[in-house]
């Protein structure tokens, strides 16, 4: 904001009348410039602040001929400077406006956040997406768990390979380079940290993605899990996720035929065979980690999943099959036939909202009868601990950290009209009373009537 700072200082300078104004103004410009090389020198360039360099140089180019020229001569001509700087200006400003570096809400727990991405290959398994000998299945999986608070400033990137995010970008029809800023974004999680060495070993999540979406997507919501004790473990699903890099710089695409609901209800048990295959690989962090870090340290007898869209439908299917998972969390999303058949064993929780606001979002009859159906038949049909959560006014996008990537989100009608706060905090405060009841055997239970907007319902 210093760079489009200088730039208004700058445009001022022209639009002002001269030459009355060339004393106070002339440096204006070289500040423009100043304040444009020193965000390329310690940020790095980013396409929102392309305008931003232009006009930079621009006043470079022009103040000094404009004060050197006198009216009446020249006026059409800076008349015609005013308004290409004042458009220019508001483009300058207005773009990283719209995609900004933001900064993500402080954790609401006790504990610091450190976080570690790993590569795992499945021998065992080929690719479900594409089956062959020599393609086995590759995850990557970032963990985040309580660490101890760190001197360091130093914190993760939001998203450390901004390219992986192309098919999203494509997806809502937006060039492949849109999200290359989410480099410079900033986490609250510290690299590598220690990991907090208090209290017994620490319960684990994993979180699944939705469809083309990608394993930071909540970060907000894992942040405040994770500082309240749990660790988080993120997998990246290669061809439902948007993109994903691996460490050689391999970069796999989301699979166009995820677009094809019947192809995505051929692919959910599939993708669930990830989550085991990631409980696998998690115990043997714990027996030995070459990091160090998670050895000994995480509890295995309380293991939960969550997920939205897509990651909430696997996730169910992934404790239809596996006993080891204890709790489950799946939000806004249709259940399969085999877990609706036989509903689940373990405690579940399922977020949603009313048919009113997914009419009002744009959602499909047909979609808005499944999601509905499916989980009310769930609901009914488990045999643990069951809540159905209805939040009027949410819209799918409210769930994640998609109000914070930019303001237009909102303008858009792309994010609901609840606000982004507390949005992030009815699913917050009903993520952790769940887990925290269901895990840790806390007797606090979910939370009921502290928000109007909220409809829950609770058996047995």
């Amino acid at each position: 904001m210093w760079l489009a700072a200088a730039n208004v200082l700058a445009c001022l300078s022209i639009v002002a009348p001269w030459p009355a104004t060339a004393t106070r103004t002339r440096f204006a410009p070289l500040v423009a410039a100043a304040f444009a090389g020193a965000q390329l020198l310690f940020e790095g360039p980013r396409w929102q602040m392309v305008p931003a360099y232009a006009l930079a140089g621009l006043w470079l180019v022009i103040r000094p001929w404009l004060s050197r020229s006198r009216p009446p001569r020249t006026e059409p001509v800076a008349g015609l400077a005013r308004v290409l700087g004042l458009l220019s200006l508001a483009i300058s400003v207005g773009l990283p406006a719209a995609f900004p570096i933001f900064r993500f809400p402080r954790p609401t727990g006790p504990y610091g956040i450190g976080t570690s991405t790993r590569h795992w290959v499945d021998v065992g398994r080929p690719d479900p997406f594409f089956p062959g000998p020599g393609r086995p299945r590759e995850l990557m999986v970032q963990l985040w768990y309580p660490a101890q608070e760190a001197s360091s400033p130093s914190r993760a990137s939001y998203v450390e390979h901004p390219r992986a995010l192309a098919s999203l970008a494509g997806l809502l029809h937006l060039p492949p380079f849109v999200f290359g800023h989410m480099r410079l974004i900033t986490s609250n999680a510290v690299p590598s940290a220690p990991i907090a060495a208090r209290g017994r070993p620490y319960p684990v999540l994993i979180f699944l993605h939705g469809r083309g979406g990608y394993r930071q997507e909540y970060t907000s919501l894992v942040e405040d899990l994770v500082s309240s004790g749990y660790v988080v473990a993120a997998i990246d699903q290669p061809h439902a996720a948007s993109g994903v890099v691996f460490p050689d710089g391999r970069r796999v695409p989301f699979d166009p035929r995820m677009a094809d609901d019947s192809f995505v209800d051929g692919m959910v048990g599939p993708l669930a065979g990830d989550v085991v295959f990631a409980l696998e690989e998690i115990g043997g962090l714990d027996q030995a980690d070459p990091s160090g870090i998670f050895t000994g340290r995480l509890d295995l007898g309380r293991v939960g999943i969550f997920g939205v869209s897509l990651g909430g439908e696997v996730g169910a299917e992934a404790c239809r099959r596996e006993p080891r998972l204890r709790a489950c969390l799946a939000m806004d999303v249709w259940i399969t036939p085999s877990v609706v058949r036989s509903g689940l064993q373990q405690p579940a929780m399922l977020i949603t909202r009313d048919v009113a606001t997914m009419r009002g979002e744009g959602w499909s009859e047909a979609a808005i009868d499944r999601t509905q159906s499916t989980m009310r038949a769930l609901f009914d049909r488990s045999q643990g601990a069951t809540y159905l959560v209805k939040v009027a006014g949410m819209f799918h996008a409210d769930f994640s950290d998609a109000r914070l990537l930019s303001p237009l989100t909102s303008i858009l009608g792309i994010t609901g009209p609840i606000a982004a706060s507390r949005a992030h905090a009815i699913v917050t405060d009903c993520a952790l009373a769940f887990f925290d009841r269901h895990l840790r055997g806390d007797p606090t239970g979910v939370p009921k009537g502290r928000y109007p907007e909220v409809h829950l319902e609770a058996r047995p």
